[in-house]
């Protein structure tokens, strides 16, 4: 029997793809890469934006088109929120939730947590919490992901143990709302997780996904300036507007001033520590005065990069229903981010000129040997040896258009 997969959104759809690869494979099934050819096409799917709604029912229609003899199974965040459409517009569809995939196609548990390892890719990621209730205005995410769940912490370790024994140099610790990480049997939070992780053994490095403000805890901050060597000196802190009005318009639960005093505690406490923020251009009611606050607020906080989102009305929440800012407005802005995004990203580069630092080998490229600093910053090692990977030491030569040149030591 053939399958085939096709993973749309974020790191945890990637992770949770890799665990069903698995699952499949383990029962003697053949991966396609061509859907013509698979006997079961399924698409785990996103629906973070419009434009992501798009891309899952474009390919739908291809595999009802060429392969329709093949069963069509939907999983993920489109499947989970827009069952009914999805029922009336593509009746050959079939909709299984991620926590029934494990029952309905192989008679067993769950499926969607624990991988062996991960396909094309040279770190690895783990799963460790899901769900999320915050409700942002904007964000659809909850309607989709609402149950919050966390893996054991003993599965946890288990994994993390397993994963750098086959050689895996940084291990990324993922979820929808990670810092909500409960364990269900210990009611351990996730800065009593990275105690634990501390005490492990191996030359492995931890980095944690995208992880909202209030969850970044006294504890977790200690395990950064503690362990540098365990835990990098980088944080992806979603901010999505520097203007307190749109902040509540969102439903963010804190202020520009909390988020600047977080900022201001982390790189007290953690040496060398770079904040990367996403942002939304076009909010609804962002006007051009909150905008330019917004701006000038990212500016004054010097972070080292953006990650730019064009609003995109989603169904189900409340921003959807309020008067939609025109496309040429929020492409206005979106564009003046992005540029003060790459103004950032080569500051950042520039100011790491003349410092060691700790570097993630991943692969060769034509300009050299292409890896990341533990405070996310991209490398190229000129003139390495060959059949280096892993965790190396650098000194920053250069930076050129965000990006740095290095030197082995």
């Amino acid at each position: 029997m053939k399958f085939f997969l096709k993973t749309f959104g974020c790191r945890v759809n990637q992770v949770e793809s890799q665990a069903i690869f698995e699952s499949f494979a383990s029962r003697g099934w053949t991966p396609v890469y061509r859907m013509e050819e698979a006997d079961i096409c399924l698409l785990n799917t996103c629906t973070v934006t419009h434009q992501a709604d798009k891309d899952v029912e474009k390919l739908v229609r291809q595999i009802i088109r060429r392969n329709p003899s093949s069963r069509l199974i939907l999983t993920g965040c489109y499947a989970a929120a827009h069952d009914e459409h999805i029922r009336r517009t593509f009746p050959q569809a079939e909709i299984i939730g991620k926590y029934d995939l494990g029952r309905k196609l192989f008679e067993t548990e769950d499926i969607c947590w624990t991988v062996s390892g991960h396909e094309k890719h040279s770190r690895a990621f783990i799963k460790i919490q899901d769900g999320c209730d915050c409700f942002c205005s904007y964000c659809i995410v909850p309607f989709a992901r609402r149950v919050k769940r966390s893996k054991p912490v003993q599965d946890v370790l288990k994994e993390i143990r397993f994963l750098v024994q086959k050689g895996f140099g940084e291990i990324v610790l993922t979820g929808i709302n990670i810092g909500n990480y409960s364990c269900p049997q210990s009611n351990k939070d996730l800065a009593a997780l990275c105690a634990d992780i501390s005490r492990l053994d191996g030359h492995f490095r931890v980095r944690f996904s995208s992880i909202e403000l209030q969850t970044v805890t006294r504890g977790i901050i200690e395990a950064m300036s503690t362990r540098p060597d365990r835990f990098c000196n980088y944080l992806h802190l979603p901010l999505q507007s520097g203007c307190d009005r749109t902040l509540n318009n969102m439903n963010r639960h804190y202020t520009t001033s909390e988020y600047a005093e977080k900022v201001a505690a982390l790189r007290a406490r953690v040496k060398g520590v770079s904040v990367f923020a996403d942002v939304i251009a076009g909010f609804p009611t962002e006007t051009e005065e909150d905008f330019e606050k917004s701006y000038r607020f990212i500016e004054a906080q010097k972070l080292c990069g953006l990650h730019v989102f064009s609003y995109s009305p989603r169904p189900l929440t409340q921003a959807a229903s309020l008067p939609q800012l025109s496309l040429a407005v929020i492409k206005k802005r979106a564009e003046r981010l992005r540029a003060l995004d790459k103004t950032l990203r080569a500051e950042f580069a520039h100011s790491l000129v003349g410092t060691e630092q700790e570097v993630f080998a991943e692969e060769y490229s034509r300009r050299g040997l292409c890896g990341v600093t533990s405070n996310f910053q991209h490398v190229i090692i000129e003139n390495p040896p060959e059949n280096i990977r892993g965790l190396v030491r650098v000194r920053i030569l250069r930076a050129e258009s965000g990006a740095a040149y290095a030197q082995l030591l």
